[in-house]
């Protein structure tokens, strides 16, 4: 579901399984049988939800969390992953319970109600900056695993450049034209977001395997006794390193943000009762690799974790067998990125097309339409990946602006507007310390990040 202002006009009811879904002003879901509609849709499965959500929530951010344990030590950086897991069920719950009330089945439809016009459209926008920022960092990724990449004059090889040598068709202009085409065009093109169910689980299970590897060669090196203790607590000498601790609060949230999708996975679900459960077994399984990833990536890299983990996956790791296991990790995780693609991509264009086109028919029934902002979204993110510098800069703006409103002011600020008085005292007050964590520590964070840029300079990737 589109997050703009769509409401029914009736309350939404508990569905079954047989039961087809029947809202006539949703543009995921056709009506009616006919070339510009799908076969007859049931409703999704509760396996099939947990999937999709779990699929908007561990994208690329898994890679920059062991890079979180550097800045913050083991013991704290858990605990933050732990805690933010927590933050971001109170604000969906947040969400789903006043859009029942409200009768909203958007984000945007909800923001509209409390906030009226504007509300709608600052939603909107927030999705268009979080998700192009996030589709941006997969490119990035994929690009630099596959193809290769060169930071500070170091150049570190890709999986193409190890296998098949410095060729013209491992380069990182035609790798990323071949994996639109063939894997991103084709999967952005399907309107329901269900659609993806099969893609969604095979790429928590590609994450899975990424996190196996990971394991087995960490503790492999510990009874080798190669690796050192980790450290659990930050360092903090002055107030500059003090002020450096905040700067992973953009990177945590950026990893939980699954808001935009909540709405789209309820409405497709056989029985939207079950949503809760499956915001709680998504978080639950997310936050077990998270802590996971996390953990075993700073044992096994210590302080010269890179912030982007996979890069670390591209040096000798002195174990039998190192460079197959090495392409085994980066591969598995380039083609999760690849299937994460058009989850986040579904509510980027739906919401593209309801800020720009908000009274015209449902974005399914018009294909020239559908498939004119698809093509232009991609190629925006197309061109876009090759200027960014590195993806802790993109989680650092995406996460210390739109994702945070996403994530925890807005649901916060539906709270405390409390259009039809639902909400406790103690509502309130989550609402009120959501609030300010939030603007607090994104404050620190960009204050510190712009410092250190003022100071050092731009890193630069090639």
């Amino acid at each position: 579901m589109t997050i703009g202002g769509v409401k029914p006009n009736r309350e939404k009811k508990p569905r079954k399984s047989k039961q087809p879904l029947v809202d006539e002003k949703s543009p995921l879901l056709p009506t009616k049988h006919g070339e510009d509609s799908f076969d007859e849709f049931n409703g999704a499965s509760f396996s099939g939800a947990v999937f999709n959500l779990s699929t908007t929530i561990v994208g690329a951010g898994i890679m920059a969390l062991p890079a979180t344990m550097k800045v913050l030590g083991l013991i704290p950086g858990v605990a933050a992953i732990i805690f933010m897991a927590l933050l971001t069920n109170a604000s969906i719950e947040f969400l789903l319970r006043f859009s029942r009330t409200a009768k909203s089945v958007s984000y945007g439809g909800l923001m509209e109600d409390a906030f009226g016009n504007w509300g709608r459209i600052l939603i909107q926008l927030c999705v268009l900056v979080n998700n192009i920022g996030v589709l941006i960092v997969y490119m990035i990724i994929i690009g630099d695993v596959l193809s290769g990449t060169t930071s500070d004059g170091v150049h570190h090889a890709g999986v193409l450049e190890g296998w098949f040598g410095v060729q013209w068709w491992t380069g990182r202009f035609f790798v990323l034209v071949a994996t639109t085409l063939a894997v991103f065009a084709p999967l952005a093109s399907l309107k329901r977001i269900d659609s993806l169910r099969y893609t969604s689980a095979l790429s928590v299970a590609l994450a899975v395997v990424f996190l196996v590897i990971t394991v087995g060669i960490t503790l492999y090196k510990l009874l080798d006794g190669t690796i050192q203790a980790p450290r659990l607590f930050p360092e903090v000498a002055n107030l500059t390193s003090l002020l450096n601790l905040f700067t992973v609060v953009p990177v945590l949230v950026t990893a939980y943000i699954c808001h935009y999708n909540v709405h789209s996975i309820d409405n497709e679900l056989d029985d939207n009762t079950k949503i809760k459960a499956v915001v709680s077994s998504s978080l639950a399984l997310c936050s077990s690799v998270y802590v996971m990833t996390s953990i075993f990536g700073f044992l096994l890299f210590g302080d010269e974790t890179l912030d982007d983990v996979l890069a670390n996956f591209s040096t000798d790791l002195g174990i039998p067998f190192g460079s197959v296991l090495n392409d085994a990790v980066r591969v598995s995780y380039a083609a999760h990125l690849m299937l994460v693609f058009p989850i986040v991509f579904y509510p980027l264009r739906l919401n593209l097309d309801g800020l720009i086109f908000p009274v015209a028919s449902p974005l399914t029934t018009d294909n020239t339409r559908f498939a004119s902002l698809s093509i232009g979204l991609i190629a925006v993110i197309f061109v876009a990946a090759n200027y960014i510098p590195s993806i802790w800069d993109a989680f650092q703006f995406t996460g210390a602006t739109a994702a945070v409103l996403i994530g925890f002011i807005l649901p916060a600020a539906i709270t405390l507007r409390d259009r039809y008085g639902i909400s406790t005292k103690r509502d309130r007050i989550l609402a009120i310390v959501m609030i300010a964590l939030a603007v607090f520590s994104n404050v620190i964070a960009i204050y510190s990040d712009a410092y250190a840029l003022l100071k050092n300079g731009p890193s630069t990737r090639e």
